[in-house]
């Protein structure tokens, strides 16, 4: 699943991309979190081993967060070689700061954090968008929200701004905002994505590590709605067993 590329504007996206979320070391991981910033955050050589690992294995695309050791071992594997796409996000409270480092690393797309995308009034985002599209890039939205976040873009009229919206979606609706996923749930986000006409990019699809990648991409395969996924790994170990499995799949 999910080899290849598509399409969007004048950008060929692959449609597997490495997450970085584990090389930021975000808090949603738990106790691993503290782990991944010592072993990944504070030594960004074995980020880099990841990234030229998971490039060998046949990943052609970045979702960078542009967080400081991050971009050091993005810097180093794209020097000796490697030609990556990144799909870079805004963090939260530093728009024209991540703007201009996204640009300036030549990113192809460039994606709202979700705490602009979940918290803001949609006028607001639209100013946000438009301010990304006027640079040229394909533009998108990161929800931690899919059902009510998708609602509240649905009865908007900035639909037309942005061109990839990523989602957490996982058979467990882990991280996601609906008290249970089973199938009605599961239809309902169906025909609310569908609504939107975007290029949907999935993420969280392990659950922040509690499934496994069988499990995982055994449930994706019986979704039809996603076009592109980004898979966070924390070793050359989970990189090889994740990958290579996605790809058989």
């Amino acid at each position: 699943m999910f080899e290849g590329s598509i399409k969007i504007k004048d950008k060929n996206i692959p449609c597997t991309s490495l997450g970085t979320a584990p090389f930021a070391g975000l808090t949603y991981f738990g106790h691993r979190s503290r782990l991944y910033q010592i072993d990944l955050y504070n030594n960004p050589e074995n980020i880099q081993k990841i990234i030229r690992r998971s490039y060998n294995l046949g990943v052609r695309a970045i979702q960078l967060i542009p967080e400081p050791p991050v971009i050091r071992a993005l810097t180093g594997a794209v020097e000796s070689g490697l030609d990556f796409t990144i799909i870079g996000t805004i963090r939260a409270g530093r728009f024209q700061e991540d703007l201009k480092l996204l640009l300036d690393l030549e990113a192809d797309a460039i994606l709202l954090d979700e705490e602009y995308t979940d918290k803001l009034d949609t006028w607001e985002l639209a100013d946000l968008l438009d301010s990304i599209n006027e640079t040229g890039v394909v533009c998108g939205l990161i929800t931690g929200f899919p059902r009510n976040t998708t609602r509240k873009l649905l009865a908007s009229d900035i639909l037309d701004l942005f061109d990839i919206y990523m989602i957490p979606l996982n058979k467990l609706g882990y991280m996601m905002d609906f008290p249970s996923f089973l199938e009605d749930e599961r239809r309902e986000l169906e025909e609310m994505i569908l609504d939107t006409g975007k290029f949907i990019m999935a993420h969280k699809i392990l659950a922040a590590g509690i499934l496994k990648p069988d499990e995982a991409f055994e449930f994706l395969e019986s979704v039809d709605y996603i076009d592109m996924v980004s898979i966070g790994v924390a070793s050359i170990e989970e990189a090889e067993e994740t990958f290579t499995l996605l790809f058989e799949y």
